[in-house]
């Protein structure tokens, strides 16, 4: 086979074997995931409400979000730590959880604040938690984020469970025990165009501000300070009268760090589209963002802010860029590995032809050697060398190799000649 055609082959081959490879690829990796299932929070709450933002964006792309619903932050957290539950995805409230290493969470990106509201009946002003030692305030349900937070911050302020009445209710049974006098105070969490935020709001309760907030947010960083302008409720009737300084918890988008990166793709699309405009308390923009410490951000997240979504998913629809990226894990590798194999193998095949000429040089030089160690050989020497010489020939005559090394077999040859004619002057010498 001339060289250009083996080169022809080669060229032809590797094509070939990477449709093999892509075709083992196809058979050897499982299906790709359509469905996410994401843990929120109440059926109404903003969990959901976010969730239910998503889905239709999913859907774009052939997936499908099922969500589920929860108590809250707590138990969003308790159901994806779980390695065996089928929770992908879900929303957890910074500050709520003590998460470690073994979790194997990950954060996909920080959504929004969620206001912390404390609003509490009575004419005396109140923008201390200090203040409400004594009182019956509810505080949240079990399982939620709220629940964590206002115990801490109550804690804070010396009210514990021993001086204070603190009931654990859901936002609606909160807010009827404030107008039917059951309660004090009550905390609420939530944006202000949500529904309970806004019957709040409009209602004659009274709203508290955080006069001591700097300080909460140094003791929990977590939380974060933000200002609800006057007028925000309503500007005709100017409600509230006043800015209201108020404590948020950020809200973060948290996934199985097992979740395949395209996933992790279109959910950081799609929280860019929901969360991505101005609010009450942001310019937009402002949010989706990274700034979180709570769980490890994912590579995927952090390569999005830097430089957006892979090139494929850009201008390819997402099933064909995901065909191709996941076959391209398999294919890749192997194509190198097989281009490093047909590069190599030439060299492999002259090594052995060398080796094989190598002996008949080895042969030769020990054969020149000992002649000129040996000034007066015998009969018998110089008959022994010519035998030697003659099988070297003989040898290097039955090499079967390429064309191209013929020059190599010939090369070998006046080597032998030149031994050769040492041992017929050697031989003269010996008759002379």
């Amino acid at each position: 086979m001339t060289p250009g055609r083996r080169r022809l082959l080669i060229i032809a081959t590797i094509p070939l074997l990477a449709a093999l490879g892509w075709a083992l690829a196809a058979a050897l990796e499982p299906a790709f995931q359509h469905t996410i299932v994401i843990t929120t929070g109440a059926d109404k709450g903003i969990y959901r409400g976010f969730a239910d933002h998503y889905a239709p964006i999913l859907k774009r792309d052939g997936i499908t979000l099922d969500i589920r619903s929860s108590a809250g932050s707590v138990e969003n957290y308790q159901r994806l730590k779980d390695p065996d539950s089928v929770y992908d995805v879900g929303f957890i409230q910074s500050g709520t959880t003590n998460p470690s290493e073994t979790d194997n969470l990950q954060t996909i990106v920080a959504v929004s604040y969620e206001p912390i509201w404390v609003f509490y009946r009575g004419e005396t002003t109140i923008d201390r938690l200090a203040q409400l030692r004594g009182r019956r305030i509810s505080v949240g349900v079990a399982g939620s984020g709220l629940l964590n937070v206002a115990l801490v911050l109550l804690g804070y302020s010396g009210i514990t469970r021993d001086n204070t009445t603190l009931v654990e209710m859901d936002a609606p049974s909160a807010y009827q025990g404030l107008e039917n006098g059951r309660l004090d105070a009550a905390f609420f969490i939530g944006r202000p165009d949500a529904p309970m935020q806004t019957t709040l709001l409009n209602s004659d309760l009274k709203l508290m501000s955080f006069v001591q907030a700097d300080a909460l947010v140094q003791r929990f960083p977590s939380l974060s300070k933000i200002i609800f302008p006057r007028a925000s409720t309503s500007i005709a009737n100017d409600l509230p009268k006043a800015d209201v300084t108020l404590l948020a918890a950020t809200a973060l988008l948290v996934a199985k760090d097992t979740l395949h990166p395209a996933l992790v793709y279109l959910l950081l699309d799609a929280a860019k589209t929901v969360h991505g405009g101005e609010d009450y308390f942001t310019p937009i923009g402002t949010f989706p963002n990274l700034k979180t410490e709570e769980f490890p951000i994912s590579d995927e997240s952090a390569r999005y802010f830097k430089s957006g979504r892979p090139l494929l998913q850009r201008y390819l629809p997402f099933w064909l860029a995901s065909f191709i990226e996941r076959r391209l894990l398999i294919v890749v590798p192997f194509t190198a590995l097989l281009v490093g194999l047909l590069q190599a193998l030439p060299r492999i095949v002259e090594a052995r032809i060398k080796k094989r000429l190598v002996v008949c040089y080895a042969a030769i030089k020990i054969l020149e050697d000992e002649i000129w160690r040996t000034p007066q050989p015998t009969q018998d020497q110089i008959a022994q060398w010519r035998d030697e010489i003659e099988s070297v020939d003989a040898h290097a005559s039955r090499i079967r190799i390429p064309r191209r090394y013929f020059q190599d077999v010939y090369a070998l040859k006046q080597a032998i000649g030149v031994v050769r004619e040492r041992i017929v002057q050697v031989t003269r010498k010996a008759g002379a």
